[in-house]
């Protein structure tokens, strides 16, 4: 992971600030304000700020302020039950800010989560660094033979050193493209705003991120989940610990009911209530596709 110099100056200076609030703060995230958390090889997350706490969101589900005669408890069970019973609105009044470092290629996937505020760097006003992701061996893989946007096996040493160099190679090539473009002999070159056309998809950018906790959940549903795209996964992984350590009881209720549950349709609630009762269940009659299916038994390890 790289920062340059002028961005670890503006860090520095950030941390040495302090502010006295009446607002509701989270010690536990406060001291992970500013931290760089490192992703990828070149890649980071940082929280930048937040509003509310778990206290916040039974504040709105109840419409009241203060913590009143309830007990915490009685608060946990109550963000328990609004996850449970898909309830929203509660959890939208809390909100995070993160600045990222990403390749593009997980930014334009990332952007499909068009329900929080972004702000990219500018390559029509900046020049980009020379920064790509280059991925590890291990996470080489053929395509899956069985899911068309998935990885297959884990390609051979040799293969993945091919697959490698060529990266190596490209990623180089481009960028010094990219630079003879913008200059030559001295003299202002192609403008920046066209300059950045040739660049590879797994170049560098960064943004701010800001969103509700609402969608963040959604957002880590879908990118935390075993079957994402590695490259992706391993941020919602990072934002997973930072939001943990911000609203504990509704991120225990979000791993609870959403993240480690499963949503069955109406073919599979019937097939288990037929194999519970002692029936014979059977691809056959469970009404199902083949992949649904498969993906029941799996679940289950019914054969």
């Amino acid at each position: 992971m790289t920062i340059s110099e002028q961005q670890k100056k503006d860090i520095e200076e950030e941390k040495r600030k302090s502010f006295s609030t009446k607002r509701t703060s989270v010690d536990s995230i406060e001291e992970k304000l500013f931290t760089i958390n490192p992703v990828l090889d070149h890649g980071f997350i940082r929280v930048i700020d937040y509003m509310g706490d778990d206290s916040a969101i039974v504040q709105a589900a109840r419409v009241s302020y203060g913590s009143g005669t309830k007990k915490s408890q009685d608060d946990n069970s109550l963000i328990r039950y609004l996850m449970r019973h898909w309830h929203s609105t509660p959890f939208e009044m809390c909100e995070i800010k993160f600045h990222i470092k990403l390749p593009v290629f997980v930014a334009r996937q990332w952007i499909r989560h068009r329900t929080a505020n972004v702000n990219e760097y500018s390559a029509r006003y900046s020049i980009l660094e020379k920064e790509f992701y280059i991925p590890e061996e291990e996470n080489l893989a053929s395509q899956s033979s069985t899911n068309n946007q998935g990885r297959g096996e884990t390609l051979s040493s040799s293969e993945s050193q091919k697959v490698l160099e060529i990266l190596k190679l490209d990623s180089d090539r481009s960028y010094r493209n990219y630079e003879s473009l913008l200059s030559s002999d001295g003299k202002p070159g192609l403008a920046r705003e066209l300059a950045r056309m040739n660049l590879p998809t797994n170049i560098y950018t960064q943004w701010y991120w800001k969103t509700d906790l609402h969608n963040l959940f959604n957002f880590l549903r879908l990118r935390a989940d075993s079957h994402a795209q590695y490259e992706i996964r391993v941020y919602a992984e990072v934002i997973c610990d930072l939001v943990k350590a911000w609203v504990p009881s509704a991120y225990g209720a979000f791993v609870d009911y959403r993240l480690n549950s499963l949503n069955l349709s109406r073919q599979a609630v019937e097939c288990l209530k037929r194999k519970l009762s002692g029936d014979v269940v059977n691809y056959e009659d469970s009404g199902m596709s083949k992949r649904e299916w498969e993906e029941f038994t799996k679940c289950f390890e019914m054969r």
